[in-house]
């Protein structure tokens, strides 16, 4: 009993460490979008089926522990042969970056199954397998329980990651200490696997009921439900409420709950009374949805997440109550992963083209809501056939009604959702368009003066002072701007100067390059304008290698204010790279407003280490006019150039600042240490 405990825990441990570890060495790669978490997510879905399926075929099998024991060898193996070629087993190197894709699944896809796939894929076998191995040794013993362990196991590595391994450890050790926790976990599942080495199928199998075509649909649209729940509640809060760093573990931590109480005992799920309480916070949801834009961002995620809990709590709690016997355990748990997969393909695959916002959302709402009406209804809550067919066609519906519906009501002129997220151009008071990017205005031009810099880029913020200021302004000034927005720094341009934007979202180059007319920034620039697409670090190092520095005379990081933070290009190794492409007299001009985050630590101690002079500029809301209120950071190698009027009468110097934060590198990065 000890040594089977020990294996299911151990194996969803390390399921649950490897998505944070290996997300957060790829999520630079492909601009730091959301959308790479739900990815990853997608992947570990479906190798999670795939798992799930090798144990469903294995335990049928003539010699099934011998079998199990050569595919813990090879796994062994294969992470010898890596450690022995990349940083570490786990970890690939940098210089399999992909190339700028408009929509890269496929590229993430790729990676994580070269990385972790194999692992993983055992590591997802191990639940159901030890646990039909338990039922056949202990058939007297509920195998719920060990169900119940493995989401204990699994919330405990989705936690402990940020809190305790992440601020402690490099991506390298963190790589190798996985590797030797896996290792672990093999010596003890091929244990196991060698006590069953000479066992033939699972006799159960033949002896207990067969589940009917109706009960198996009805797993894989409950599991499906709970899924799609999931996805859609993390997109919905962290792209449309608030983009808050580690927000996305908190609807994964309640997913995983929700498993470990749902199987864990009956008692803790109520029908009736879950029906009541999820209809309550269907009113509180409305209220949120209808005060959104004036009510407390805390409250809105706190009403999310209880919506999230107690669909999921509905859903495995239904699980629960229609789970097989032993013998058909590993057909269950085969089902429920497959609606885990297919709520993550709809999420990531389906919705981004048929839906112009996460409409999921309220596609997952709509599914629950029906299917609790149809259990609380006495003649056919027990008609499982009806069930299955009245959650199916409510999804059809949903689905229909959704995109023909909330498509068409978009309060916007433009709406384009991709794998960066929804971009929106709306008016603002018949004076002026504005591009949105989920909760972030990413630019404003006006209608009546359309060459008027605006927002965050006005001419009394950092970025205009400096612009306005420079020694080379009218003498051919080359400015690199990582992120484009509708590309108002453009209007500061002049004859002979040359503008370089870097943008990874091709809608967002579109637009600012005059797509339906709503902006014209770069049309109307005196300045020669280049836009390069692609992310930013890996464009600036591919012009490296080919020769091709840039020697910019102001180069501009604008990729920080949307509080999601693309931690990759704040390291000492992209400032290596940004030192490289900047003139002897030039100027590093960063733009740090943030409402979670303090960055200037991590600037300071890069400026430490390349001996740059560092001021702030603040723009306070106080200064009003056709600004918003900004914070601006300059490095130069040479103090001569902040020490211009202009600049240094808005400039706080860092003479008597200190931080004992270790600058990040590509290798440790901690934001808990920058939280406001």
């Amino acid at each position: 009993m000890i040594l089977f405990s020990l294996s299911i825990f151990l194996s969803a441990f390390l399921l649950f460490q490897i998505q944070p570890m290996i997300g957060k060495l790829i999520l630079p790669w492909f601009g730091g979008t959301p959308a790479v978490w739900s990815t990853a997510m997608l992947f570990f879905q479906v190798l999670l089926t795939g798992g799930y399926a090798y144990a469903y075929w294995l335990v049928t099998r003539p010699k099934q522990g011998w079998v199990h024991v050569a595919l813990l060898g090879m796994t062994i193996a294969v992470l010898t042969t890596l450690g022995l070629v990349w940083p570490s087993p786990i970890t690939p190197p940098a210089d399999i970056y992909p190339a700028a894709s408009k929509f890269p699944v496929l590229e993430v896809f790729l990676i994580l199954t070269a990385s972790v796939g194999l692992p993983y894929f055992v590591l997802a076998a191990n639940g159901p397998l030890m646990q039909a191995w338990y039922s056949r040794i202990f058939p007297e013993r509920s195998y719920a329980r060990l169900y119940a362990l493995s989401n204990v196991g699994s919330l405990l590595g989705l936690l402990v990651y940020p809190v305790l391994i992440e601020p402690a450890s490099t991506l390298l050790w963190q790589g190798w200490g996985w590797s030797g926790g896996f290792v672990f976990f093999a010596v003890v599942a091929g244990i196991l696997s060698y006590r069953a080495r000479n066992e033939g199928g699972i006799l159960q199998v033949s002896t207990t009921e067969k589940p009917t075509s109706a009960l198996r649909m009805l797993w894989i649209l409950l599991s499906g439900t709970a899924s799609l729940f999931l996805l859609s509640v993390t997109n919905q809060v962290s792209q449309e409420v608030a983009v808050i760093p580690f927000l996305w573990i908190l609807p994964l931590a309640i997913y995983l709950l929700s498993f470990i109480l749902a199987f864990s005992d009956s008692r803790w799920y109520e029908r009736r009374l879950y029906a009541l309480l999820f209809s309550l916070t269907s009113i509180a949801m409305l209220w949120v949805l209808a005060n959104a834009e004036s009510l407390n961002v805390l409250i809105q995620i706190a009403v999310y997440n209880l919506l999230l809990f107690l669909g999921c709590m509905i859903c495995h709690g239904e699980l629960y109550r229609l789970r097989p016997q032993a013998g058909h355990l590993t057909s269950f748990y085969l089902m429920v992963s497959l609606g885990g997969a297919a709520g993550g393909i709809f999420v990531n695959l389906a919705a981004p083209f048929i839906f112009t916002g996460y409409w999921e959302f309220y596609l997952s709402w709509l599914i629950t809501m029906v299917f609790l009406v149809v259990l609380l209804l006495p003649r056919i809550s027990s008609n499982l056939k009806l069930q299955t067919r009245v959650m199916g066609f409510s999804f059809l519906v949903g689905v229909l009604l959704l995109s023909l519906g909330l498509n068409r009501f978009e309060n916007a002129l433009f709406v384009e959702r991709n794998f960066y997220g929804v971009i929106r151009v709306r008016e603002w008071d018949q004076k002026a368009i504005s591009m949105i990017h989920g909760m972030t205005v990413h630019g404003v031009q006006y209608l009546d003066d359309r060459t008027r810099p605006t927002t965050y880029y006005v001419e009394d913020s950092g970025i205009g002072l400096l612009l306005l200021n420079h020694p080379r302004r009218g003498h051919n000034l080359r400015v690199g701007v990582l992120g484009l927005g509708v590309g108002t720094l453009a209007t500061y341009g002049e004859n002979g100067d040359r503008y370089r934007f870097y943008e990874i979202n091709p809608a967002v180059v579109q637009l600012a390059e005059g797509m339906g007319g709503y902006f014209s920034f770069l049309s109307d620039s005196k300045a020669e304008i280049v836009t390069v697409m692609g992310d930013a670090r890996i464009s600036l190092e591919l012009e490296l290698n080919s020769g091709q520095p840039q020697n910019f005379d102001v180069l501009v990081l604008d990729t920080f204010s949307s509080d999601s933070v693309p931690v990759h290009l704040v390291t000492k190794e992209a400032f290596t790279l940004y030192l490289e492409h900047l003139a002897s007299d030039g100027v590093i001009a960063a733009h740090i407003s943030n409402r979670h985050l303090d960055l200037r630590p991590i600037l300071w101690g890069v400026a430490q280490q390349y001996g740059l002079t560092m001021v702030q500029i603040n723009r306070p809301a106080s200064a009003g006019g056709n600004g918003f209120p900004s914070e601006w950071v300059l490095l130069a190698r040479d103090p001569a150039l902040l020490d211009i009027p202009a600049i240094k009468s808005h400039a706080t110097d860092f003479e008597f600042y200190t931080a004992d934060i270790v600058p990040w590198t590509d290798d440790y990065s901690n934001l808990f240490q920058i939280l406001k």
